[in-house]
Order: structure tokens, then sequence, then C-alpha cells
């Protein structure tokens, strides 16, 4: 075994390796929170109109392709292929509003989707098949318990792993020029599939990856405030970092919004199959950035970049309806943020697990509303207004989005789960 190989074995316990193989592995549980029944009743209104919606958007979408969004002016969608990086969450929103509505429409059309994605298995030229694959293959084999399913998967995970690079100790995002290796915080999204192929195998490999990647992305990605830069790019020689810098974000020094909900989410995740408390913590660290920031609006739908120009005093008042005249607000940060919050309540104690469930819970109720929830019949099928996917590349800029619906929904049926027994 190599000495890179022996390194790694002393980072994963025994005790983590037990966790990733039991069946079902859970986080350490707080005191179970209490859902509030008026908001329980407020979310099956919403994903009733979901459904209707989703309904629409299908009737709009063409063979052989997926959406991404719709642009309002022209009243025209804009869909993609299977290799785009947003391909799997149409199925996956389809699947949950399957599992809520239990409409054979929904579910007819989600694996009719998923034989566009199937060739994607073996697409080594992308580091988003966590994304692509485990938002729609994973929900799929959750409710149906395909194996062909769970095969796509685990193919997957073996085509995400080639992307990692053990001097650099990152699986590279882009291979695109300028960049050398670049590592983006979204990445760490796409750690789930190579968890989960951990797990249901007993193949350590996937999760010497993933957690390697959790630890390089920690000790580089983050300021001291925890706030997170969007790229790092490195040296894949010796691992050395060029440059952080940013894409999708305002400045190289700023917060981008999403970048600091994918951050969120994305430790909350790793704690969840490592029980490493080391996830948690920088899980909590990001949250206390997120919800302390003076920039976060008073409805907690986040502007587009935490340090975007153009931000109005905290105190200057006006509500959520008037404050969407100041810098674009991103409503799939809300999204993530909101499904992230609900899972992170859970594993610490129930004072701090309320204060994150009362913000998940305030952004469902404003996402839920006429602000950035679309009237059933418009937004040419998409059920949230008012995303942003890339302002710096002039790249769907306040338009509906699939992920923020995905993530709006997950958030939603996360929030029902409370209430179970």
């Amino acid at each position: 075994m190599s000495l890179y190989f022996c390194r790694m074995y002393r980072l994963i316990t025994p005790l983590l390796i037990g966790c990733l193989l039991a069946s079902g592995a859970r986080a350490q549980k707080s005191e179970r929170l209490q859902p509030k029944p008026a908001l329980l009743r407020l979310i099956d209104g919403s994903l009733r109109q979901a459904v209707n919606q989703y309904e629409i958007l299908m009737s709009h979408v063409p063979p052989g392709r997926l959406p991404k969004t719709w642009y309002a002016n022209a009243q025209r969608l804009e869909t993609s292929d299977a290799g785009w990086w947003t391909s799997g969450f149409y199925s996956g929103t389809l699947f949950y509003l399957y599992e809520f509505s239990h409409d054979t429409a929904l579910l007819d059309e989600a694996q009719n989707r998923l034989k566009l994605l199937e060739p994607e298995q073996f697409n080594k030229s992308t580091h988003d098949l966590g994304f692509m694959m485990y938002c729609s293959f994973g929900n799929g084999l959750r409710l149906l318990d395909s194996p062909r399913y769970k095969d796509i998967l685990l193919n997957s995970a073996r085509s995400l792993s080639t992307r990692f690079n053990p001097i650099v100790g990152c699986i590279k995002s882009w291979d695109s020029k300028p960049w050398h290796f670049p590592v983006i915080i979204d990445n760490m999204m796409n750690l789930e599939l190579l968890l989960w192929a951990t797990q249901v195998t007993g193949d350590t490999s996937f999760a010497h990856i993933a957690v390697t990647h959790a630890n390089t992305t920690m000790r580089n990605h983050f300021r001291p405030d925890y706030s997170s830069y969007h790229v790092v790019d490195y040296d894949s020689a010796t691992g050395a970092i060029i440059a952080k810098k940013t894409a999708q974000g305002y400045a190289d020094s700023s917060a981008w919004a999403r970048g600091q909900s994918w951050g969120l989410y994305g430790y909350t995740m790793v704690y969840r199959f490592t029980h490493d408390p080391r996830y948690l913590e920088q899980a909590r660290h990001i949250a206390h950035f997120i919800l302390t920031n003076p920039n976060l609006p008073a409805d907690k739908i986040p502007y587009w970049d935490y340090n975007a120009p153009g931000i109005p005093p905290a105190n200057a008042g006006g509500g959520a309806r008037a404050a969407m005249g100041g810098p674009l607000r991103d409503a799939s940060a809300g999204a993530i943020m909101a499904s992230a919050l609900i899972e992170l309540s859970k594993y610490v104690a129930p004072k701090e697990g309320r204060g994150y469930l009362d913000v998940a819970e305030e952004i469902i109720v404003n996402l839920s509303s006429n602000t950035y929830k679309a009237v059933v019949g418009s937004n040419g099928g998409f059920i949230l207004k008012h995303s942003v996917g890339n302002l710096p590349g002039h790249s769907e800029i306040d338009v509906p989005l699939t992920y923020a619906d995905y993530y709006y929904i997950e958030a939603m049926l996360r929030y029902k789960e409370l209430a179970q027994k």
C-alpha cells in the first residue's frame, strides 16, 4: 500500500468506516424538534400547487431534452442535454412530488427522462455527477428500490472518482483553461454520491476520496469568518495553491450566496455519513456566518452575493417585496439553505437546533409567498421565481431554475418528516 493510502487509512477511523457501512447510517440526533401545524398546512398547499405546476412544465419539455429555465419576456423554455450539470434536478423533483402526491403521471415522466441520463454514468469529464445522477437516480432508488438504478449510481461513483488527484487532495471541477486544477465549493455536494457508494458496497475507496476532498476544501476554501471562496485553483503536480478566485460571485474576496449555501449543505451532509464532529463544527461555523451576516435580508432570502453593491442598510426596512428592487435575490440560495438548516437542526442541542429551524421555517414561508412562488399556470411551469445562475457570466439572471425548485421541495418534505413519529 502506498504511503499516501497509509495516511488515508489513518484519516478514516474504524468508527467512521462502521458508520458508513451501517445500514441507514444516521448522525447523532438531538431531542426531536416539533414542526408547526400551521406551516405543515401551508407546505401541503404549496406542494399541491407544485404538482400542478410541474404538470404544466411537463407539457412544455420537448422529447430528448431537460428543462433549465424559463424566460418570461420571450415566453421561452431553455433546455439542456443530459450532459449539463442541472440535468438531474427535473427527474429528482418529479420523484419528490410523486412521493408527496402518488400521481403516477409524475412518476412516469421522471422515469422516462432518466433514460436520457443513463449514458452519463460513464461520463468522466464532469465533477457534477452527484448533482446529475444522485439527485435523480438516487431519489428513484430510494422510492423504487431498483437494482438497475443502484448499478447506474455505482458506475457514476466510479466515474466521479477518476477526477480525484491525490496530490491535490481534491476532485477536479473544470477542465477548461485558464484554470489549472480548479476546485469549486459546489463540489462539496457531489460527495454524497461517493459516501453513499461506500455505505452500500463496503468499498472504502469512495469514502477516502470524499473525506479527503472535504478536508482539503475545509483547509483552503474558507476565510477566518467561515465565508468561502468560490474557486481555488491548484497546481496538479505539487498541490500548491495558485489562486483563490470567483467565477459566479461579485468579486474574488466576496461571499457568493449560493456558494455559502453549498458549503453549509455539503458539510452537514458529510457529517450525516461520517459522524465526524469536525464536519458538524464546520457546518455550524458556516451557518453562523450566514445567519449573523448584516447583509442577510429580513426575509432570509439572500442577495445573489453577500457583498453585492447596492445592498441597503440592515435597518432600512421596507419588507421583502420592497427589497426586491435592490440587488437581485437568489431564491435557489435560500432554498438550499433552508433544506440544510432543517437537517443541521437535528444534529445539535435543542436550543441551537430550534434557532436553525426557525430560520428554515421563515425561508419556507417567504418562498411560498407570491413574491417568490409563481401563480399556478405562470412561470413556464417552474415553481419559484427570482433566482440567479451566473450574473457575471450574463446567464440565467432573475429567472426560475430547476435546482431552486428541487431544494425548495426537498426542504418542505424534510420539514414534513419532522412530524413523523
